[in-house]
């Protein structure tokens, strides 16, 4: 059984930073990407970084270019989000993912062309 579990969230001042984990386990030899969508109360669910499981490739949202690093390690089957200066519009909660099929740049925050999804970690940050 396929499962993503995600840690690390938690509240921090603007300008803080935080390193968010995603723990895969079952199948996950045939996934091609993984990635990092965030949703706030009130706003659409929005894609934020994503990355090519064999390297690479890497997708960022505007908003978090030059703060965000998306990473995965291989041997640990886990994936990483280390957000740096954060903004209080960061605050959201942020859900790991995975696909098995090719993620296209142009489409690459399109949710439906992910296959799993983790619970989620909420990210709260004050001004």
């Amino acid at each position: 059984q396929v499962q993503l579990v995600e840690s690390g969230g938690g509240s921090v001042q603007a300008g803080g930073s935080l390193r968010l984990s995603c723990e895969a386990s079952g199948y996950t030899y045939s996934w091609s990407f993984m990635g990092w969508f965030r949703q706030a109360p009130g706003r659409e669910s929005e894609g934020v970084a994503v990355i090519y499981t064999g390297g690479g490739i890497t997708y960022y949202a505007d908003s978090v270019k030059g703060r965000f690093t998306i990473s995965r390690d291989n041997d640990k089957n886990t994936l990483y989000l280390q957000m740096n200066s954060l903004k209080p519009e960061d605050t959201a909660m942020y859900y790991c993912t995975a696909a098995r099929g090719w993620i296209a740049g142009g489409t690459w925050s399109r949710q439906s062309d992910y296959d799993y999804w983790g619970q989620g970690t909420q990210v709260t940050v004050s001004s």
